[in-house]
C-alpha cells in the first residue's frame, strides 16, 4: 500500500484504477443529473472560513493563516449550508474537506484526511424528506452504474446489488442492542465506533438507516425533537457488508437561544462562531441535509478493500504521498 500511494504516477496507469475512476465520473455526472431534476442547485463551497464543523469524531482541523487571522480549513460546510438555504431553497455543492484523521484511523480502511463531500440542503424540509431524498439518490446512482458499467464492475470482480426502496430503519436504541446480541458493547450516549459500525453493516445486505441519536452523540447543530427530549432529529445511512457509514444527515437547530443551549451542552465556546451567531439573530429558516462522501460512494459501488483506492491523490491518515 505504501509504494502505492507515495508512486501514485505510476500506479495510476494500472486498469483497476482506471476503471474505477470511470465509475467515478459517471457517479458524480448521477449525483448532479439526480439533484437537479429534484430541483436543487449547485454552489460553490468554501474552502477556508473563520470556523468549521466541529463535530469530527476524534479528528483535528487544520488552521491556515489568513491575513492575521486564524481561518480554518473546512472539515464541512455544514454551517455555510445554513447560510444558503436563507436565498436559496434547494442546494447542493460537491465539498472539498480537511479532517487530521488519528493514524490508527488507517486500519479502518475508510478515512482518509482529504476527502469530497456531496452536500445536500433544503430549507423547511423535515430529516424524513432528507431520508427519502438520499435513498432515492442511492437507488438512482446503482441503478444508472448497473446499466452503464455492467462489465467495468465484472472486471472488478464486483456484484452490485440496486438497493429497494424504502431502506430498513433501525433506531439508535435499536441498533445497540442489536450489537449487544451478537457481543458487542456501545456506550450509550456515544457514537457507534468503527468496530461495531463495521459489524452492523456486516449484518445487512442493502443500505439501512439508524436514526435517533440520542443529544450528546452529535454536534449542536442538529435538532433535538421537542416531543422527545434528548433525542436527536437526524440519521446515518450505513452501507451494508461491512462498508459502514455513507451519509450523515438531519434536521438543523435553526434558533440562537437553541444553538446557544446546544453549544453550553457540549462545552463549545459561543465566541468562536461570531458570523454564525450573529446570521442567527438576524433569522434562518427551518432547513434539512446530508452529506454523501463521494470516496466511500465509490469504493461501494466498485466493491473495494479500502476507501484510498477510490481518489486519484489519496491523503492517507500519517502517510505523507504525492
Amino acid at each position: 500500500m505504501l509504494a502505492s500511494l507515495r508512486k501514485r504516477y505510476q500506479f495510476l496507469r494500472q486498469p483497476t484504477i482506471i476503471t474505477v475512476l470511470r465509475i467515478q465520473d459517471e457517479i458524480l455526472s448521477g449525483i448532479r443529473d439526480f439533484l437537479r431534476s429534484e430541483g436543487f442547485l449547485e454552489v460553490l463551497a468554501p474552502i477556508i472560513g473563520p470556523v468549521t464543523d466541529p463535530g469530527i469524531r476524534g479528528a483535528k482541523q487544520a488552521t491556515v493563516d489568513y491575513y492575521g487571522a486564524s481561518f480554518k480549513v473546512m472539515s464541512s460546510m455544514i454551517m455555510y449550508k445554513q447560510m444558503v438555504v436563507r436565498s436559496l431553497e434547494k442546494i447542493f455543492a460537491l465539498s472539498p474537506n480537511i479532517r487530521l484523521e488519528p493514524t490508527e484511523s488507517v486500519a479502518t480502511g475508510r478515512h482518509l484526511v482529504e476527502f469530497r463531500q456531496v452536500d445536500v440542503e433544503q430549507a423547511k424540509a423535515t430529516y424524513y424528506d432528507a431520508m427519502h431524498l438520499v435513498e432515492r439518490l442511492l437507488h438512482y446512482i446503482c441503478q444508472r452504474v448497473t446499466k452503464e458499467f455492467k462489465r467495468e464492475l465484472e472486471t472488478l470482480n464486483r456484484t452490485l446489488r440496486v438497493p429497494s426502496i424504502p431502506f430498513k430503519v433501525l433506531t439508535y436504541q435499536e441498533a445497540l442492542e442489536l450489537l449487544c446480541s451478537e457481543g458487542f458493547n456501545v456506550e450509550y450516549e456515544k457514537e457507534i465506533p468503527w468496530k461495531e459500525e463495521k459489524a452492523i453493516s456486516k449484518m445487512f445486505e442493502e443500505p439501512f438507516f439508524i436514526v435517533d441519536y440520542p443529544i450528546m452523540a452529535r454536534g449542536f447543530y442538529d435538532k433535538e425533537d421537542p416531543d422527545t427530549p434528548g433525542i436527536l432529529k437526524d440519521f446515518d445511512l450505513i452501507y451494508p457488508e461491512g462498508f459502514g457509514e455513507a451519509v450523515s444527515g438531519g434536521e438543523r437547530e435553526h434558533t440562537y437561544r437553541r444553538v446557544i443551549k446546544r453549544m453550553e451542552l457540549s462545552g463549545e465556546d459561543p465566541s468562536n462562531y461570531g458570523w454564525y451567531l450573529e446570521m442567527l439573530k438576524d433569522g434562518i429558516c427551518p432547513s434539512a441535509g446530508f452529506g454523501i462522501g463521494v470516496e466511500r460512494l465509490t469504493r461501494w459501488i466498485c466493491g473495494l478493500d479500502a476507501v484510498w483506492e477510490a481518489v486519484p491523490f489519496p491523503k492517507v491518515p500519517g502517510i505523507v504521498s504525492p
